[in-house]
């Protein structure tokens, strides 16, 4: 059951979240940012002469540092799902880029979002709409 620290502590995350270059930041990343292979992605997410890169890391990292809470037990789940899907949609969009690479390194991408989709449901089905928004349309005949 969530507490009323677990709602101050939401509250505070969106708070963060209009800071203004983090409002950059998220617009970049789930708007503009749209690569079509690793290459393009890497660009940005590899390069820190990129301007875009600080983007890239800011957002992962906030996103990362708001599932640890969740996953350490510092943030009701169930009350951080019902507002804070940005996170998941983040991971939905760029995993798929990262599958081979997680493979040869062994660092997973966006390993705390993952746990979390994967021990709450309700960030699974957050997940699978997400992903289902990003799959490639069908080839028309």
């Amino acid at each position: 059951m969530a507490t009323a620290a677990d709602a101050e502590l939401v509250l505070k995350l969106y708070e963060m979240r209009r800071e203004e270059t983090l409002r950059r930041a998220r617009r970049f990343m789930i708007f503009d940012f749209n690569p079509k292979t690793l290459e393009e992605l890497r660009a940005v997410s590899r390069d820190p002469r990129s301007e875009y890169n600080v983007y890239w890391r800011q957002m992962l990292s906030f996103w990362e540092m708001a599932a640890s809470l969740v996953l350490r037990g510092a943030l009701d789940a169930d009350l951080f799902l019902d507002s804070n899907g940005e996170g998941i949609l983040l991971y939905a969009k760029f995993h798929h880029f990262h599958v081979e690479t997680e493979k040869q390194s062994g660092n997973p991408f966006m390993r705390n979002t993952a746990a979390l989709i994967e021990k709450y449901p309700a960030a699974a089905k957050l997940h699978e709409m997400f992903v289902k928004t990003f799959a490639p349309a069908p080839a028309s005949k």
